[in-house]
């Protein structure tokens, strides 16, 4: 099964509440939730991955 990293945006003007991003490719091992951006306000400095 490919790796996912669930996130959240923290901006408070932004509707999305949580994200899941799938891998369908080998990432490299210091890809982190940094690297994306939110796809629904754009921000980046907003979003948090959610530790399950």
């Amino acid at each position: 099964m490919p790796a996912t990293l669930e996130i959240a945006c923290e901006n408070g003007d932004c509707e999305l509440d949580m994200a899941e991003l799938h891998y369908t490719y080998d990432m490299s091992d210091d890809v982190t939730v940094d690297d994306f951006q939110c796809p629904y306000c754009g921000q980046s400095d907003t979003l948090r991955e959610i530790e399950l």
